[in-house]
């Protein structure tokens, strides 16, 4: 059970001895002394535990004006204005909904949870891999968009990395792709850079490997030279190494692969958001294609809402939405705690640069060889 600021969120219940005035499960909130008692029952018959999820119409009734609810994607019980001996009688009647009725509440508490900020801490839920269960389920039972989880694993190298994740959004890509994500998901991203790298080893958002041949999927069968963010030296290898040696040991077979849409063609020709055609600054991402991934960097509308020094949509594709987490809290765009940080976005800016996100709060565009940090995002079921 959980309490704060006069609600008291029940999930777990203990049978005690019959009361002589009321037949009643007991619980004790810890520090506070609330004895709170609950009687159950399941079509007007008293029962000692709360029943298996089902088609039941729930009604709460407190004493002491006290105001009690039914949870039914997290299937547990809230109590607000909590006073001294509390006693509520939780009535739970069969087949008392619809089943349009309860995925309409399921619904409403999906909408719930991605719209609100509660930062908890459910590292609990990892470990003992009931948050894979809330995700895919659909409901996200108790998993609110900013709740974090920390984990320590070791690498195939034999290094250990301590991680705090965070929930940056829930089922947001869900009917996207060039195959349809029909998997409920959790969008999950690191509260800070793994590392620094560069984008590429030379300014340049052209062709960076003329042997580099990647297949992508629909009608093409073959691209010939890749360039713009598919064929970066992050998206071709170090990707691909935060994946295996950060990620992978840590999430294992619940990381999504999907489809998603990538700039893989760049005109240095063209112009883009700084408006001129001067050398160094001209140039912008001309082509796309869709790719199977299970890791990206955000784009600029994942993080700001919009695009910036995004030089084409080509840049963009699905990533066209912001993320909860950006949104109810701007900060952790480029702060966790007291730290401050700076990284790359996938976001073509000139033929020589990339953009990122700034440790000062702006939006910037960098050479493709500097060296920012490294904050990709990445889905679970």
């Amino acid at each position: 059970m959980f309490w704060g600021g006069g609600i008291l969120i029940i999930r777990t219940y203990a049978l005690y001895q019959e009361d002589k005035e009321y037949n009643v499960i007991k619980g004790i909130v810890p520090d506070f002394g609330y004895d709170v008692k609950l009687a159950i029952k399941v079509d007007e018959k008293e029962v000692d535990k709360v029943p298996e999820r089902d088609l039941y119409k729930t009604n709460v009734i407190c004493n002491n004006k006290v105001v009690g609810s039914w949870d039914y994607n997290a299937w547990n019980l809230r109590i607000d204005n909590l006073k001294k001996d509390t006693k509520c009688t939780i009535e739970f009647t069969t087949n008392g909904i619809t089943e349009a009725q309860y995925n309409e509440y399921i619904s409403e508490g999906v909408s719930l949870r991605r719209n609100t900020y509660r930062g908890k801490d459910i590292t609990e839920y990892y470990n003992n891999n009931s948050l894979y269960t809330m995700i895919s389920s659909g409901r996200f039972d108790d998993i609110y968009v900013g709740d974090y989880f920390t984990t320590n694993k070791q690498d195939s190298n034999g290094e250990n990395h301590t991680i705090t994740w965070l929930i940056a959004d829930l089922n947001n890509y869900l009917h996207s792709g060039y195959t349809d994500l029909t998997t409920n998901h959790a969008t999950i991203i690191p509260s800070k850079p793994f590392y620094n790298a560069q984008m590429n080893t030379s300014d340049t958002t052209g062709v960076v490997d003329t042997n580099l041949k990647l297949t992508p999927l629909g009608p093409e069968t073959e691209k010939g030279s890749i360039g713009a963010y598919v064929g970066s030296n992050m998206k071709q290898k170090v990707l691909p190494d935060i994946l295996k040696n950060y990620i992978e040991p840590v999430f294992d077979n619940h990381i999504i692969e999907y489809t998603n849409l990538l700039a893989d063609q760049m005109d240095e020709s063209r112009s883009n958001q700084f408006g001129v055609s001067t050398e160094n600054l001209s140039g912008a991402s001309s082509g796309w294609a869709w790719y199977n991934s299970k890791i990206d960097l955000m784009s600029e509308v994942n993080v700001y809402g919009s695009t910036v020094w995004s030089s084409s949509g080509y840049d963009i594709g699905i990533d066209n939405r912001q993320y909860a987490i950006f949104q109810l809290k701007p900060e952790f765009i480029n702060s966790y705690g007291t730290t401050k940080f700076h990284y790359w976005l996938k976001a073509v800016a000139t033929s020589t640069g990339f953009g990122n996100a700034s440790d000062v709060g702006d939006v910037s565009a960098n050479n493709a060889s500097r060296s920012y940090g490294v904050r990709p995002r990445f889905l679970i079921d």
